[in-house]
Order: C-alpha cells, then structure tokens, then sequence
C-alpha cells in the first residue's frame, strides 16, 4: 500500500492554489487537508489520511461548498485513497468510502475531470484497487456472484485489464454465466498476458456447452500458437480421436509420440490413425513400439496380426508376413482367450496357411463362444 501512496504525491503539486469563493475557515481547512493529504502520500501513514478527512469533511457542510470543484478535487483524492488503503474500515467514515467517493465525483463535470486527467487517473486506480480487494474478500468467502460483480466494477474502471478480463471469464464461468465466460476468454486470448491454460479453459467450457466444434477450434488455435504444450497437443488429440478425424492426427502424432515416447495408448492411437490412412508402414512402426513397451497390450497385438495377415494373403510366399502374423494373433489370442475377433483372425489365418487341423480347433472354440 505504502508504495503505492507514494507514487501519487507528484499529484499534490497539481493542485491549484485558487480556491476562491471560500471563507478564511473554508480555505485553512481545504488547506489542511491538502497539508496532510501531502503527508500521507509521502509516510502512507493512515492518521494522516484520517486528518485530510477529518479538515475536509469540516468544510464540505453547505451546498455551496459541496458544489466548489477545489473541495471535490480534494475530497475525492482523499475518500478514494481511503477506499483503497483502508480496507479494514479503521476510519470511520459515514458510509462506505467508495459510495462517497463515487457521489463526489458526480459532482465533477465531464469538463473539470478532463481538466485534471492525472487525478481522476489516480481515483481511478483507487477504486479499482478497492473493489479488487472486495472481489478477492468475496472469493475467499466463495460468493462468487459478489465477487463477479465486484470485478465488473473494476473492468468499468479500467477496460484493459488484462488480469480482470481473464478474472472475470473464470467467475462467469462459476457462477453459470457461460455466454459471458466465452465472450472473456475469447478476448482474454487475444492479449499479450494470454497464456496456454485459457485456451483449455475456453475448450472445458465448449464442452460443458456442448459445442465440440468450438471446442476443437480453440485447440487447434492453441496448439498452433503454443507448439511445444504438450496438454494442449493431447487434448487435441484426443478431441480428433474422438471425432474419428484420424486424418488430422496424423500431422501431429509423431511430435505428440516424441514428448511422450512411453506413452502406450499413444502410440496405440498413432498407429492406429497412420493405418486409417493407409500408412501401413508407420502403422506397423507405432503398433510394434506399443508391443515393446506393453507386451501384453490386446489390440496393437491384433492391429499387427492382421496386417502381417493381410500381407501374407496377398504374398503367400512371404514367410516372414506369415510367421509375425501368427506370433502376434496367438499373442492376442492369449491375451483374450475367448475374444472373437481374434479367434475369428487365426482361423482366416489357418485356412491360409492351409493348417486344418489348428483351422478345426478355432472353429469348434467359436462355434461354442457363439452359441453360449
């Protein structure tokens, strides 16, 4: 707080010495409260606020002095410091201060305002400050809707916090307003302070909302402008994946694999996409590294079995198609014994290999599987 009360007192010197129409009293007491309010700024010591206050107040009695632009001056600087640095409410004031500093600045024209950018610049920063501490009272009070409506009042005030902006997307989104959350997070990506964390924000919500075309859109829009994220790359992943879009996984997979080059169900997922798209080589690449790393993994072991089974129907004297089509559909097999399809994948197995008996087995196990 000192810091900041410090760094306004340049504002002191900018205060006119005309203060005409005022009595002998009027003008000692404006003067005094200036003197202290000078005092303050420079110590940041609440007495010396107390005091501007106090010589203030005496002389803000009658219409005429309420309406003097030299006494709103002086008494807005000093109700909105109090707003601000006396969040305790130790000086006892006769209503809130930020009310009595929003009701003196009423009677400030636009043109004595513009007049006196540097001040009004000052209870500006103020006021924000003091609703920004009531937002975060109310936040730790998990009144959300008090605490949205407190950062609203900062937004009015300064319309380019970044902070507030993304502030208030997080608490619109609490408190259920979610066209208001996508309208904030949209903005609040679109400042130099946007961070990858909004962005999967923004997609959590388009989901909540049923909107999974959004929902990949702003993935793609941060996955494109953070590369290197893994969260993001997967989620992304996972929404294509989901949408069946294996087309567009496969421009990522391989720099999604490398962040995470253990990852079974991603390789998984890689070969699978790279064989939706005919990439029978990079498919085998991604399902053998899979086997490697979880021999006992059911479908990467099948995945291989039926495309070295492929392999071998279309070359039956490939004998190395024919040896890794059987290892890897008796792996599955073993695996899940009374699985369907794999059994159903070593029986079109041994009716090419021509081994009837192994053929017979197969089919009598499924005749039973089938018929239970």
């Amino acid at each position: 707080m000192m810091k900041k009360a410090n760094n306004i007192s340049k504002y002191i010197l900018t205060f006119g010495l005309a203060i005409g129409g005022l009595s002998a009293f009027g003008q000692s007491a404006v003067k005094e409260a200036t003197n202290n309010f000078a005092l303050y700024t420079q110590t940041g010591e609440l007495k010396h606020l107390e005091n501007a206050k106090k010589f203030i107040d005496g002389v803000y009695k009658t219409r005429r002095d309420s309406s003097n632009t030299r006494i709103n001056l002086t008494r807005v600087m000093i109700y909105s410091s109090i707003a601000y640095a006396d969040s305790t409410r130790k000086i006892k004031t006769e209503r809130d201060p930020i009310d009595l500093t929003l009701a003196t600045l009423a009677r400030l024209s636009d043109r004595e305002k513009n007049t006196r950018e540097s001040e009004m610049a000052y209870v500006t920063q103020n006021l924000a400050a003091a609703y920004t501490y009531k937002a975060n009272q109310a936040l730790q009070a998990q009144e959300y809707d008090l605490a949205y409506n407190n950062f609203l009042r900062v937004k009015e005030l300064q319309p380019k916090n970044e902070d507030i902006i993304y502030n208030l997307g997080l608490l619109a989104n609490q408190t259920n307003r979610i066209d208001e959350a996508i309208a904030y997070y949209q903005q609040a990506i679109t400042l130099s302070s946007r961070q990858p964390i909004q962005y999967l924000e923004l997609a959590r919500i388009y989901e909540k909302n049923n909107q999974p075309t959004e929902r990949r859109k702003i993935l793609e829009k941060g996955s494109a402008n953070y590369p290197e994220n893994k969260e993001i790359l997967f989620k992304l992943i996972e929404t294509y994946s989901q949408q069946g879009n294996y087309n567009a996984i496969v421009p990522i997979a391989e720099h999604a694999v490398k962040m995470e080059p253990e990852n079974v169900d991603l390789n998984y997922l890689a070969g699978f996409s790279f064989e939706n798209v005919g990439n029978i080589d990079k498919a085998k690449q991604f399902y053998e590294r899979t086997v490697q790393l979880n021999d006992n993994n059911y479908e990467a072991n099948l995945a291989l079995g039926l495309l070295y089974l492929q392999q071998f129907m279309e070359n039956q004297d490939d004998q190395e198609a024919q040896n890794n089509a059987q290892n890897y559909l008796l792996k599955a097999n073993e695996i899940r014994p009374h699985e369907v399809n794999a059994l159903r994948s070593l029986a079109m197995y041994y009716e090419n290999a021509e081994d009837d008996m192994q053929l017979d087995r197969v089919n009598l196990l499924l005749n039973r599987l089938q018929n239970y």
